[in-house]
């Protein structure tokens, strides 16, 4: 199941980073065995991981945003 980033929160974005981080962890471990047979993955995956924590540094700029605004 596809989701957009831009319709997560911010708490499962940062669920999703850590997985994504052990998943390319993990692929790197499988490129040392040549288990792996995709080399693209970890494109896609270090694309996955620059879009969340794109989104994340969004989220924190708007709560500072938020926060001196309220001041």
């Amino acid at each position: 199941m596809k989701t957009k980033i831009t319709e997560i929160n911010e708490k499962e974005l940062v669920k999703m980073l850590a997985d994504k981080r052990t998943e390319i962890s993990n692929f790197k471990f499988g490129v040392a065995g040549t288990k792996v047979k995709n080399v693209k993955t970890v494109r896609n995956l270090r694309r996955q991981i620059a879009q969340i924590l794109t989104k994340l540094n969004v989220f924190a700029k708007t709560a500072k945003v938020t926060k001196t605004i309220a001041k």
